[in-house]
C-alpha cells in the first residue's frame, strides 16, 4: 500500500460504510463494558484473595490498572492508527484484549497474588487503548459529512450502554458462574469480533507521518502521573509523594503542549484541531460527560446493595431502563444530530441528564418506592441518547481526513481522563459524607463486603448518598456551558453537489438505515 501524506482512504464501492462499523462496536462495546463489569464483582474477588494476603485496597487496583493502562497510551494509539491504520491497529488491539482477558481468568490458576491479576489487567487496558481511537477514525473516513451523525449515534449508544450493561453483566456472571467468568465472557466476543471486523473493516491507506516521540514520551509521563495521583490520592490520604506526582504530571503537561506548539514536523497532538471551536468545546463537554458516567454507578450501588439489601444483579439492574431508553432513542438521536443544530441537541440532553440525577439523588433514602429510581434512570436514558452522538459527531466533523486518528486520540484522551478523575472525586466525596453523617468510611468498605447495614444507619448512609451524586449535576453544568457556544456545522449550509465533500475520496454516501 502506498504511504500518501493527507489523502483519503482508497476504497471505492467496496466500502459498506454500515457493516464496517456495527463489526467495530462488537470490540468497542467489550472494552468500555470491562470498565465498570469489575465493580460489582470486587467483593468476590477480595473473598477469593483475601486468605492470600490481598487487601481491600489491593482488589481496588484491578480497577484501577486498566483505568491508568487505558487512559495513558490513548493519544499514542490513535496517532499510531495514523501512521499504520486504523484496520491493523484495531485488530492488534482485539487481540492483546482478548488473550489479557483469558489471562485475567487464568489468573488465580496461575498464582494466588493478586499481583498476577492486576498485571493482567494491564496488559488488558493496552489493548483497549490499541482499539478505542481507531473505531472513530474509520468512522470520519468512511461516512460523509452529512450523514455521520447516523453513524456516531450508534457509536454514542454503543459507548453509554456498554457503561450501563457492565454492572448488569457482571452481577449475572459472578452470581451464575463466578467472578472469572467476567473476563471469560471476552474470549468468544473478541474471536467474533476479530472475524467481523477483518471481513468489513476496510484498509484504509495511512499517511507517511514523522512521529514526534519526544511528544510520546512527554504525554505518557504527563498522564500517568495524573491519572495515577488523581485515582489513588484517595488511597494515600493525598500525602505529599501523591500531591508532587500531581503537580509533576501537570507542569510536564505543560511542557508536553509547549512542545507541540514549538515541532515544526508533526506533532503528537496537532494544536491547530483546537482552532475549530466545536472540536474544542467537545472535548470540554465528553470530558463532564466522562466524569458523570463513571462515577454515578459508586453511591447508587453501594445503596443499593447496603441499603436495600439488593445482591449484584438486582443492583445492576437497576441501570436497565437506562440502557433501554438509550438503545430505543440512539436512532432518533443520530438522524437529528444530522439536521439540528448540535447545540440545541447536546444542550437538551445535557440539561435533562443533570435533571434527572437531581431527581436520582433526591430519590435515594431507605424507604424510597423502586419505580422512583426506575422512572430516574429511564430518564437518564433519555438524555443520555442525545448527549453521544451530537458531541462525538460535532467534535470530528470538520476534523481533516489525516488527522482523524489524532483527532479520536484527543477525544477519547479527555473523556478517559474524565471518567477516571469521576472516580476518584466520587470516592472522596463519599468518604466526606459519610463522615459528616456520623458514619465510618471504613466500617461502610467493610459491611459492602459482608452484607448490607444495620437498620439504624440507613437513613444517614442514604443521605450521604444522596448527598455525593449531587456533584455530578453540578459538573453537567460545565458541559452545558461549552455546548451552548457550539457553531453551526460547516455541512448545514447548502452548497452545489460538485463543492461538497468529495465523498470522502470515493466512498459513496450510505444512506442510515431506518
Amino acid at each position: 500500500m502506498s504511504l500518501t501524506r493527507g489523502t483519503a482512504p482508497t476504497t471505492g464501492s467496496e466500502v459498506r460504510p454500515w457493516p464496517a462499523l456495527g463489526a467495530l462496536c462488537v470490540g468497542f462495546f467489550m472494552i468500555l463494558v470491562d470498565m465498570t463489569i469489575v465493580s460489582v464483582a470486587t467483593p468476590a474477588i477480595l473473598e477469593t484473595y483475601a486468605p492470600h494476603g490481598a487487601t481491600v485496597n489491593d482488589v481496588i487496583w484491578v480497577t484501577s490498572a486498566y483505568l491508568l493502562s487505558y487512559a495513558v497510551p490513548i493519544l499514542i494509539t490513535g496517532r499510531l492508527g495514523d501512521r499504520f491504520g486504523p484496520k491493523r491497529m484495531y485488530l492488534g488491539g482485539l487481540v492483546v484484549f482478548t488473550l489479557a482477558s483469558l489471562w485475567c481468568g487464568l489468573a488465580f490458576e496461575l498464582s494466588t497474588s493478586i499481583w498476577m491479576l492486576v498485571a493482567a489487567r494491564v496488559l488488558q487496558g493496552f489493548g483497549a487503548a490499541a482499539v478505542a481511537p481507531q473505531t472513530m477514525a474509520v468512522i470520519t473516513r468512511i461516512f460523509p459529512r452529512e450523514s455521520r451523525g447516523s453513524a456516531m449515534s450508534l457509536w454514542g449508544a454503543t459507548a453509554g450502554v456498554a457503561t450501563l450493561v457492565g454492572p448488569i453483566l457482571g452481577g449475572v456472571l459472578v452470581d451464575l458462574a463466578g467472578w472469572q467468568w467476567i473476563f471469560f465472557i471476552n474470549i468468544p466476543v473478541g474471536v467474533v469480533g476479530f472475524w467481523l471486523a477483518w471481513r468489513l473493516v476496510p484498509a484504509l491507506e495511512v499517511n507517511d507521518h514523522a512521529f514526534d516521540w519526544i511528544g510520546v514520551l512527554l504525554s505518557g509521563a504527563a498522564l500517568l502521573l495524573l491519572v495515577f495521583g488523581i485515582q489513588e490520592g484517595h488511597a494515600f490520604d493525598w500525602s505529599a509523594t501523591i500531591i508532587a506526582m500531581i503537580v509533576g504530571g501537570l507542569v510536564i503537561g505543560a511542557v508536553f503542549v509547549w512542545w507541540q506548539s514549538r515541532n515544526t514536523r508533526e506533532p503528537l497532538m496537532p494544536l491547530t484541531l483546537f482552532r475549530d471551536r466545536n472540536f474544542s468545546l467537545a472535548n470540554v463537554a465528553i470530558a463532564a460527560v466522562g466524569f458523570v458516567f463513571a462515577s454515578m454507578g459508586f453511591p447508587l450501588m453501594l445503596w443499593a446493595q447496603l441499603v436495600r439489601g439488593d445482591s449484584p444483579t438486582q443492583a445492576g439492574l437497576l441501570l436497565a431502563p437506562m440502557a433501554v431508553a438509550s438503545i430505543v432513542l440512539a436512532p432518533v438521536a443520530g438522524r437529528l444530530t444530522d439536521r439540528v443544530h448540535p447545540r440545541i441537541l447536546a444542550g437538551a440532553g445535557l440539561t435533562v441528564l443533570a435533571f434527572s440525577l437531581v431527581l436520582l439523588a433526591s430519590a435515594i433514602g431507605p424507604d424510597t418506592p423502586l419505580w422512583q429510581i426506575l422512572g430516574s434512570m429511564a430518564l437518564l436514558g433519555v438524555g443520555s441518547s442525545f448527549v453521544w452522538a451530537p458531541l462525538t459527531t460535532t467534535a470530528n466533523r470538520n476534523l481533516p481526513l489525516h488527522q482523524a486518528g489524532a483527532g479520536a486520540g484527543i477525544y477519547n484522551a479527555n473523556r478517559q481522563i474524565g471518567s477516571v478523575v469521576g472516580a476518584a472525586a466520587i470516592a472522596v466525596l463519599i468518604d466526606s459524607r459519610l463522615a459528616a453523617n456520623g458514619l465510618s468510611g471504613g466500617g461502610a468498605s467493610e459491611a459492602s463486603l459482608g452484607g448490607t447495614l444495620p437498620a439504624v444507619v440507613h437513613d444517614a448512609f442514604s443521605t450521604a448518598m444522596s448527598q455525593a451524586m449531587l456533584l455530578l449535576p453540578a459538573v453537567l453544568v460545565i458541559g452545558v456551558v461549552a455546548v451552548v457556544f457550539f457553531e453551526r456545522p460547516q455541512h448545514f449550509t447548502p452548497a452545489p453537489v460538485a463543492e461538497a465533500e468529495p465523498a470522502e475520496a470515493g466512498v459513496a454516501a450510505a444512506t442510515p438505515p431506518a
